[in-house]
């Protein structure tokens, strides 16, 4: 009878003890699997400037190093580019050849052309002068009958053939003296400015291996190292506009019912342990790439994700970019 009795005792301790941990695990899951509120989570971001060229080369020299807070304007790495001094040899070579070329046309010949040109001018003009006596006493002549017709007419040829010699004569005098045409003036000038162009064009080039900053701000990151290749357009350093820095988060659509355009929130930074106003500026969705997809076939529906941008209301010291920013429900 007591051996009965102690076994049920046993029996219902073991039930109950089995009930307690039933009811401990039954708690345990419904705090665990019961849903929290929702974390948006974002990161400070920041304007950047990726430094580049426009010509090929290789790296010479770096005037900064990674960290560095520069100034418009700094220098900020050399670039080695043979090729284009030889450009530059070859286009200030084209330019003397063709300033050589608008000189001579713009002088015209030489003081001895013209001069002798003068010279053959006037030996023109004296023959003419003879001829034209020449053919006033044969043309006396044989209006009295004395010459015949024959002769007549090669007196006549003889001072039209003078006259002719005594204008090309005078052309090429006139020619010698007033240079070369309009025409070739102007051509020559056209080579000119076209040989110009081509130097201004690798002054340009030469002035590219010499890269600037472009705004004030700090070498966030730093790509190839000196003596590398690099070529057009590759990039060679980040730089960092830390003054214009912002907060993005990308936000499930069913989240941004107090989230308008315009409006101040106020947001938790983890590594600064303080909390900071924004003022939402930006919103758009981020595509369908982006869509919260349903976990049921019936009673939901794909919801988007959409990017929220917003700027600090006040310059916020230490926040750098990467930076959590937990904004507040």
């Amino acid at each position: 009878m007591d051996q009965r009795k102690s076994q049920n005792n046993n029996m219902l301790i073991a039930f109950l003890t089995l009930l307690g941990v039933l009811a401990v695990v039954i708690l345990i899951g419904f705090f665990m699997l019961r849903k929290g509120p929702e974390i948006i989570q974002g990161q400070a971001e920041v304007t950047e400037y990726r430094i580049s060229g426009k010509v090929p080369g290789r790296i010479l020299e770096y005037r900064v190093k990674e960290g560095d807070k520069v100034s418009k304007g700094d220098t900020l790495v050399l670039l080695e580019a043979p090729e284009v001094h030889a450009k530059m040899l070859q286009a200030e070579a084209a330019q003397a050849a063709a300033q050589a070329q608008q000189d001579k046309a713009y002088k015209g010949a030489r003081a001895e052309q013209i001069q002798a040109a003068y010279e053959m001018w006037q030996k023109a003009k004296a023959g003419l002068d003879i001829a034209e006596k020449s053919y006033k006493r044969v043309k006396n002549l044989y209006d009295q009958g004395v010459l015949p017709a024959q002769k007549f007419d090669e007196a006549a040829a003889q001072l039209s053939a003078m006259q002719a010699t005594e204008k090309a004569a005078e052309a090429q005098y006139t020619m010698a003296k007033n240079g070369a045409e309009r025409e070739d003036k102007m051509a020559a000038e056209a080579l000119v400015n076209r040989a110009k162009g081509a130097v201004a064009e690798v002054e340009s080039y030469i002035k590219e291996t010499v890269l600037l900053a472009p705004v004030d701000g700090e070498v966030s990151e730093i790509f190839p190292k000196e003596g590398e290749l690099v070529g057009t357009g590759a990039p060679i350093i980040n730089l960092s506009k830390m003054d214009d820095m912002w907060v993005t988060f990308n936000v499930r659509e069913d989240l941004l019912v107090d989230l308008t355009v315009g409006k101040v929130v106020e947001a938790y930074v983890p590594a600064l342990d303080r909390n900071i106003k924004v003022k939402i500026n930006y919103m758009k969705d981020l595509g369908t790439y982006a869509a919260w997809k349903a976990t049921k076939t019936t009673g939901q529906y794909d919801m988007k994700t959409f990017e929220v941008r917003g700027l600090p209301v006040e310059k916020i010291e230490g926040l750098r970019p990467g930076m959590s920013v937990i904004l507040k429900e």
